[in-house]
C-alpha cells in the first residue's frame, strides 16, 4: 500500500483542498479523505461513497505525475499519518 498526500490549489468554494488516499498495490484506491476549507473531513472506503466523495473508477497512477501538475503537491505519507486522519475523518 502507498498512502498519499495531495494539496490541490484552486479556489472552488465546494471541492476538497486536501485529499489523502490509500493506494492499493493494483494502483486502486481502498480508502480516500478530503479536506475542505470549512474544515469538513470526509471519509470513503469500497463500502461507504456517496455525491460528495468517492474512489477512483481507474488506477490513479504515480503519485510523480500528480505532483509533476502545477495545481497540486503530492507525496507519500505513513499508514499511520493517514489512519491518525481517518480516525477524524467521517463518512458522508
Amino acid at each position: 500500500m502507498e498512502y498519499w498526500k495531495v494539496h490541490w490549489h484552486h479556489d472552488y468554494e465546494h471541492e476538497p483542498i486536501v485529499i489523502y488516499s490509500e493506494v492499493g498495490p493494483d494502483g486502486y484506491e481502498t480508502r480516500k479523505i478530503q479536506e475542505h476549507r470549512d474544515g469538513k473531513i470526509l471519509r470513503s472506503d469500497a463500502s461507504h461513497e456517496s455525491r460528495e466523495i468517492g474512489l477512483s473508477e481507474i488506477p490513479v497512477g504515480d503519485i510523480k505525475d500528480v505532483a509533476a501538475q502545477a495545481e497540486f503537491s503530492a507525496f507519500l505519507i505513513s499508514r499511520a499519518d493517514f489512519d491518525a486522519v481517518w480516525k477524524q475523518a467521517r463518512y458522508p
